[in-house]
């Protein structure tokens, strides 16, 4: 969707990119799971979006299952749209663009917080080491070849 494949590229977030890189994409992700928007008309409302630019994303998405098509209200040509597994797992995605924005893009301070709705409290992401637990700063971390991997990284 972006123009070109990253065909030369074996890297996971370019193929990430492929899927969810264009403008608009991520927002209508955000509506979605942040939001409780569900409806073309919301989407149009909140967004600001074009109505051919909105349909298109939105039967990208579908297609990439990250999106299901549900009939509401009764009318054959009314959908809702719904997160898959593959959009909830985008949520951390989201949340860390949003917290980076907040801090180098709003001068003005956040325009959203994000809470637990369990207890009210702040989330935060972290980069937590799976083997001794210990927080890393964003400058230890590295990487390592895995086991996909084809050629150089």
């Amino acid at each position: 969707m972006l123009g070109r494949t990253y065909e030369g590229q074996n890297c996971s977030a370019a193929r990430t990119l492929e899927l969810v890189g264009e403008r608009w994409t991520l927002l209508i992700l955000r509506d979605v799971l942040l939001r409780d928007i569900k409806t073309f008309s919301e989407f149009l409302a909140g967004l600001g979006i074009a109505r051919n630019v909105l349909s298109a994303r939105l039967d990208h998405l579908v297609r990439e299952d990250v999106l299901r098509r549900r009939p509401y209200g009764g009318h054959a040509d009314h959908y809702e749209y719904l997160p898959t597994d593959k959009a909830a797992d985008l949520l951390p995605v989201i949340l860390a663009l949003t917290a980076w924005g907040d801090r180098w893009a709003a001068p003005q301070g956040p325009p959203a917080l994000f809470r637990h709705s369990s207890c009210g409290g702040a989330v935060e992401q972290k980069l937590e080491c799976a083997e001794c637990g210990e927080l890393a700063d964003p400058r230890e971390v590295v990487a390592v070849p895995g086991p996909g991997r084809q050629g150089t990284m």
